[in-house]
């Protein structure tokens, strides 16, 4: 009988060595081809962002997917900013991006490039294509090359322009570099099949005249390259061997590649296409997000409610959980929509074993334990973690007057309601059994104050065993209280009406995407940490101090998560 060789039993080297090849994204096999072939000697990837906005949590999959392959082929990893387009960039752009990519951790080799430290080389670069006879100077307009440039069933057609001679080409681009020519009136376009069936190939744009102020070169140019043309260039001049990029860039690919061989570069990069990450119910358009912001909808880039990273950072997100969320997502050449449920299950995770679960009432009533010593504080030992005993313990005041949640007390409760009520005894957490014996109400009836009184014979931790309780809730000593601003956070899109509106373009945006409450409760511990330090509320979820708007005398604290989803991560 023959061999299954699916049912083969491998030795322990082999077995370990299938599984990694297994495990390997289709980038890294390319990777391994190229090295193999000695195609390159040594891996560089770049992350080539355009300074025109923030960036979002897509971005992040492209920055730590480039960063990591270089680390993990001992190559390097270039920041560089595309900066070809004056029109839409700003220097604040550039200081956040700079920020998002340092706050992931991605470590980037050497200073700092940019597009527009090669605009003299993109210039002979693009003199030499018209000195080949691969570029020439179109004078038609925008509208009339659109017209000329087909569709994707019928083929371009030529320029009249196209067969201008050599010299006359130099001398019109050289009249484009010098100020001569008035914004939209000319272009330099490459040479190449105006019938291809890929219309990126039709005599492409290379070339514009933009009389604007640039960011890095102030007026030192009136002149400025396409994205596609000086992308290529870029990829080349700083030894980059392997253009990873979106799918959307797949059909660019061709023009990449022509430009590198045009212009004879002896190591010419790779570019390799990746899925896009999508995420359900959220906005990461740059002129939605943008609009967003110039409309007052949002509190700039950085509202908590928007996923650019400076946004998620305000939040509370952590640069693990984001990498975490990215392993998960994993890399692939299918587009495919992720549940942002699973981000927060990331830092949920993340979170639940760095933080400490602090005491604090978001809406408060205040509870009398009548029956308790006036005048009198105990300080209670209380876990700062308990699936981490080695985060130790603080001690928090207790004392006759506290704040408890509004919630969880009712005056006539529905069933299986284990909380505060008339006659019903709960265990205040870390504390004592108390029975509600009483209430006091406003003019207008509502209630203002919990009375109890509290069996000292039930203190946690003393190994009291008689009558049980089914309740448990949390409390925040009235006297030594902070009182805060805690912001709560929910999807910004209204999820049953889409992200965008379909008559307008508009976001459908969730009017309750954002509650304030002002009169929040916290225990004094708080008051020893400051903007960007994060926490459990117990039974209230993980908040974070505002890294924005916190000052130590008005402390803000943003929701980053709830404590539950209905996400489940598939094993």
């Amino acid at each position: 009988m023959g061999i299954n060789e699916d049912s083969r039993v491998l030795p322990e080297n082999e077995k370990q060595a299938e599984k990694e090849t297994v495990s390997r994204n289709f980038i890294e096999l390319e990777i391994d081809k190229d090295l193999s072939a000695g195609k390159v000697a040594a891996v560089c990837t770049r992350f080539p962002p355009e300074p025109n906005g923030y960036l979002h949590i897509g971005h992040a999959k492209s920055i730590l997917l480039n960063y990591g392959l270089a680390k993990e082929y001992g190559g390097k990893f270039y920041l560089r900013f595309d900066d070809t387009n004056p029109t839409k960039e700003k220097t604040e752009f550039v200081d956040s991006i700079v920020s998002d990519v340092k706050w992931l951790g991605a470590q980037f080799d050497g200073e700092i490039k940019f597009a527009s430290n090669y605009f003299q080389q993109m210039y002979e670069a693009a003199v030499k294509l018209i000195k080949k006879g691969k570029a020439f100077v179109c004078d038609l307009s925008a509208d009339e090359i659109r017209e000329y440039r087909g569709t994707l069933t019928e083929p371009g057609r030529e320029s009249p322009y196209r067969n201008r001679s050599i010299e006359e080409n130099l001398q019109l681009f050289d009249d484009m570099k010098n100020g001569k020519c008035a914004d939209g009136s000319r272009v330099l376009r490459a040479k190449i099949d105006m019938s291809s069936s890929n219309i990126n190939m039709r005599d492409p744009v290379i070339y514009r005249v933009a009389h604007m102020t640039h960011h890095n070169t102030g007026d030192e140019w009136c002149i400025y390259p396409m994205y596609d043309f000086a992308h290529p260039i870029e990829d080349a001049i700083e030894g980059v061997t392997h253009s990873i990029c979106t799918l959307e860039f797949e059909d660019h690919r061709p023009l990449y590649d022509w430009v590198i061989r045009e212009l004879e570069y002896p190591e010419p990069p790779r570019q390799i296409e990746f899925a896009k990450l999508y995420l359900t119910n959220v906005v990461t358009g740059k002129r939605y997000i943008k609009k967003l912001v110039e409309d007052g909808t949002v509190d700039g880039w950085d509202d908590p409610r928007l996923v650019t990273l400076a946004a998620l950072r305000r939040r509370g997100y952590t640069p693990e959980a984001i990498a975490e969320f990215m392993r998960l997502v994993g890399v692939s050449k299918a587009d495919s929509s992720v549940d942002y449920a699973m981000l927060d299950y990331c830092i949920r995770d993340d979170l639940k074993l760095k933080n400490p679960r602090m005491l604090a009432v978001l809406d408060p009533i205040k509870l009398v334990i009548d029956n308790y010593p006036e005048g009198q504080i105990e300080y209670l030992d209380v876990p700062n973690n308990l699936e981490v005993p080695e985060m130790g313990s603080r001690k928090v005041p207790f004392s006759r007057e506290l704040y408890i949640e509004r919630e969880d007390f009712m005056e006539v409760p529905p069933r299986k309601y284990f909380r505060l009520f008339p006659g019903n005894e709960v265990r205040l957490m870390y504390a004592y059994f108390v029975k509600c014996t009483g209430i006091d109400k406003d003019e207008n009836g509502n209630v203002t104050c919990v009375h109890c009184t509290y069996d000292p014979e039930t203190k946690s931790g003393s190994g009291f065993e008689g009558r049980k309780v089914k309740g448990t809730i949390h409390w925040v000593e009235k006297n030594t209280a902070i009182h805060v601003q805690a912001r709560l956070y929910e999807n910004l899109v209204d999820e049953e009406k889409g992200v965008y509106n379909k008559e307008d373009g508009t976001v459908n945006v969730n009017p309750n995407s954002l509650t304030v409450l002002n009169d929040s409760i916290v225990e004094p511990a708080l008051a020893e940490y400051g903007p960007g330090d994060s926490f459990q509320f117990v039974r209230n979820g993980y908040f974070c101090i505002d890294i924005k708007d916190s000052k130590p005398e008005a402390m803000v604290f943003n929701r980053i998560v709830p404590l539950k989803s209905s996400f489940k991560l598939q094993k």
